[in-house]
């Protein structure tokens, strides 16, 4: 019997401390390279963006290896986003009693990896050879809570 199997895997970094638009420009570089041209790539560029995005990709890697049993020479990055997360406001001091506010951009980093060499359907047979994960995440379902839609504070009548 023929299964559909995940040949996809992703890596999820949230609230890096830097620009989404400095993120942008390392993360155009590799989109559609494979993995091992990827790490060479981010080795050598001189831009602060590298390391998280360099850590992001390992561990993409890591996943896959880890959940569909792939070489990591296989794997390609097939989807790379990035997106602005939350500002984080500070307060600095300054002459006769006042306050200039300091304003730190996050962003959040999405790669996906991708196995070339699993076609579109496997025997059930591999599935059941391959490693069980060690732990379960009860908390898998996104939910969007949206304040304006939902009733709640700003209900007006």
């Amino acid at each position: 019997m023929l299964k559909k199997r995940k040949t996809e895997v992703y890596a999820l970094g949230q609230h890096i401390s830097m620009s989404a638009h400095k993120a942008r420009r390392v993360i155009d570089q590799i989109r559609g390279r494979s993995y091992e041209e990827t790490l060479m790539i981010l080795e050598l560029m001189p831009y602060r963006a590298c390391y998280p995005i360099f850590r992001l990709v390992y561990s993409a890697a890591a996943n896959a290896t880890y959940s569909m049993g792939s070489n990591e020479t296989n794997l390609i990055i097939s989807k790379a986003e990035v997106n602005e997360g939350t500002t984080v406001k500070k307060l600095k001091p300054r002459a006769r009693g006042r306050s200039y506010t300091i304003k730190r951009s996050t962003c959040h980093i999405t790669i996906v990896v991708k196995d070339i060499s699993l076609g579109k359907y496997i025997d059930i047979y591999y599935l059941t050879r391959l490693k069980k994960p060690r732990w379960k995440n009860k908390y898998t379902d996104m939910i969007y809570h949206d304040m304006y839609s939902s009733g709640g504070v700003w209900d007006k009548k």
